[in-house]
């Protein structure tokens, strides 16, 4: 079959393709990641791209003007190379650098130099650790074993056992047949001296390794966030608690589908799953190894992993099939996943090393909820809470130490910058808010850099402020302002928000009606999911005591701008606490303690899900909700005061 060279621009980096890949798929091949919200059927019209030189046969779906084919831009997935081929990548369809642990960030985290905002919440992470006894996934101790005689004739295993249960209750002990095998010879050889490695497994401790000589320092694990988007590691001390360092990467599985919903049909493709699989598992074994090296520690090192992430996420991790969590009536495989060796799904670390994953409770609230949850500490609060993860799906939780209720919308990827014309995630240079000054628009960037696009928590900062300033109107159409520009662009009104001369993308900056009804539709979802679980309660917004909001949208999101377009419900700012990305403390609170870890379960079981797709009164309200802040706008007072 007839290949042919396809070079991306500007890393100039070449791979070969037989006749027929397309150039998304060829990208995908070559390590080069592209925006994909659709999973390449031409829909979204993210992955657009510049042939620089090469013959090839196009597809634009209307996604792409004529202005830009004249340049030579085409959709990447709808393009067919009938040559060898050179392609730019625009910086606007790159995925770009995640921000949420930047170099500079993670050395300000370790060493104790925090934003205000940061220093809360470590603050309240430690506050919450504190609620549970110390006892990790894996702990290691060091054992000095009786030199066997005829008056002490227990065998190997019976005198490792022995020595463990001295100051500890352990009813059920084991130990595998590998390790077993290995106990006469590094016994004697190590003088009795030996430092044996416990897991919790599923409620039976096992020994899981046996070391020679005093080994007991040496102990780390690694906390995984599992993210649709993102994947986010921390390494901690299993001893010491401490966390050593962090990494973070895009999830690849973003170049098969941005949401679950094309993931999992991309999984029942063939090898789709497998495909899925191994490209996360080789995600977390780069970012484990970067972590091991960071710290001159090695791959054994680490005997524990916890994961935290979605249904879907954690299913593909597995590599479990997932078809049937979209299928009615929805069921997943499994909830309580139990404990595995890790080596099972091919994450390296210690051959002997635990695998744990933070518990599901239906087909589209997952472990990363429950680590949410567990993170808040709204499982210990007597008055009603709210807890609010703002991502793809925009998972709601309602109730106090007694129960539980949880619904999942279909929020879009928009608060994670998805979706939008100039939206991109929360990272360098992402503007992150807005402010209007003598007549003049300003900004800020995460960073503090040159703009390259908007992420979630500016999306809802500009929408806050157009509102206030008359720039749009209640239902979302764009006017004519003195402060500005406003026009239209192929048929559609927009508002440059920077232009391109001050924009690092190199092109202007925009938002225009389409996105804010994006927008609108999704901070619609979210709310009337809030609405539907205060009625099944029995409650009124009134009753909320406390409201924790989550999600990856910047460094810092406005409260008040979120109550100002509708996506939060009008109640008093202190009421509400930004908590940034629980699902990863979760799972540190969880991989450090085998009491938080009995909690998530606990959780789990005491939350029901509701499914808003058969629920009546989420259809009948939801359309209420598309307007900025609602169309009924004495539910939000502070808000009609000001529009």
């Amino acid at each position: 079959m007839k290949e042919f060279i396809i070079t991306f621009l500007p890393e100039k980096k070449s791979i070969s393709v037989n006749r027929g890949i397309d150039l998304l798929t060829a990208a995908i091949k070559a390590g080069i990641h592209i925006y994909n919200s659709c999973g390449g059927e031409g829909v979204c019209g993210r992955c657009k791209v510049i042939v620089k030189k090469g013959k090839y046969v196009t597809e634009h779906r209307g996604r792409v003007s004529e202005k830009e084919r004249k340049k030579g831009h085409v959709l990447a997935c709808r393009t067919i190379p009938e040559s060898d081929i050179e392609v730019l990548v625009p910086e606007a369809s790159r995925l770009g650098d995640i921000a949420v642990l930047t170099e500079e960030a993670k050395a300000k985290r370790l060493v104790g130099l925090y934003t205000p905002a940061e220093k809360i919440e470590e603050e309240r992470y430690k506050a919450r650790l504190k609620v549970f006894k110390h006892g990790p996934l894996s702990t290691k101790l060091f054992l000095m074993l009786p030199v066997p005689s005829i008056d002490d004739n227990s065998g190997d295993l019976e005198r490792i056992f022995r020595e463990i249960r001295k100051d500890r209750n352990i009813p059920v002990m084991q130990m595998g047949l590998a390790n077993i095998k290995r106990l006469p010879r590094l016994l004697r050889e190590s003088n009795w001296e030996v430092t044996a490695t416990l897991g919790d497994r599923n409620g039976t401790t096992e020994v899981v390794l046996i070391e020679p000589g005093n080994r007991s320092e040496k102990n780390f694990g690694v906390s995984l966030d599992i993210g649709t988007t993102t994947i986010v590691a921390y390494l901690v001390d299993l001893k010491s608690q401490k966390v050593l360092g962090a990494r973070a990467s895009y999830n690849p599985q973003v170049d098969f589908g941005e949401d679950v919903i094309s993931r999992i049909i991309y999984a029942e493709e063939a090898r789709g799953l497998e495909k899925l699989h191994h490209v996360v598992i080789d995600t977390i074994n780069t970012l484990i190894y970067s972590l091991v090296k960071e710290q001159d520690l090695t791959l054994d090192d680490i005997t524990a992993v916890m994961c935290a992430g979605n249904t879907t996420m954690t299913h593909l991790l597995l590599k479990i099939d997932p078809a049937y969590i979209r299928k009615d009536p929805y069921i997943p495989a499994v909830n309580f996943m139990p404990v595995i060796r890790a080596a099972e799904v091919g994450i390296k670390v210690n051959p002997r090393g635990l695998l744990s994953c933070l518990p599901s409770i239906g087909s589209y609230v997952g472990g990363d909820i429950i680590g949410g949850v567990l993170a808040s500490g709204m499982d210990s609060i007597k008055e009603l809470s709210l807890f609010i993860d703002l991502g793809t799906n925009g998972e709601v939780v309602i109730g106090n130490k007694e129960y539980f209720l949880a619904c999942s919308t279909s929020a879009g990827p928009c608060f994670e910058g998805g979706g939008l014309t100039s939206g991109i995630r929360a990272r360098t240079g992402a503007i992150q808010s807005v402010s209007i000054k003598d007549n003049a628009l300003r900004i800020d960037t995460i960073g503090n850099t040159a703009p390259q696009g908007i992420c979630g928590s500016g999306i809802i900062d500009i929408l806050s402020t157009f509102l206030q300033h008359r720039i749009i109107d209640r239902s979302g159409k764009i006017k004519d302002n003195s402060i500005c520009t406003a026009r239209e662009t192929d048929g559609v009104r927009e508002v440059v928000i920077v232009d391109r001369k001050n924009s690092a993308a190199e092109r202007d900056i925009t938002i225009n009606e389409n996105d804010i009804k994006n927008v609108i539709h999704s901070k619609g979802a979210i709310y009337t999911g809030i609405e539907v679980l205060l009625k099944e309660s029995g409650y009124k917004k009134s009753d909320l005591k406390h409201v924790f909001v989550a999600g990856g949208l910047g460094t810092a999101l406005n409260i008040r701008s979120a109550i100002n377009i509708g996506l939060l419900p009008d109640l008093p700012e202190e009421t509400f606490e930004f908590l940034g990305n629980t699902s990863i403390t979760g799972a540190r609170m969880s991989i450090l303690s085998s009491e938080a870890m009995d909690k998530a379960r606990a959780i789990a079981d005491k939350m029901t899900y509701l499914d808003l797709s058969r629920s009546a009164a989420f259809m009948n309200n939801y359309s209420a909700a598309l307007f900025l802040p609602h169309t009924d706008i004495d539910l939000f007072p502070t808000v009609k005061e000001i529009v």
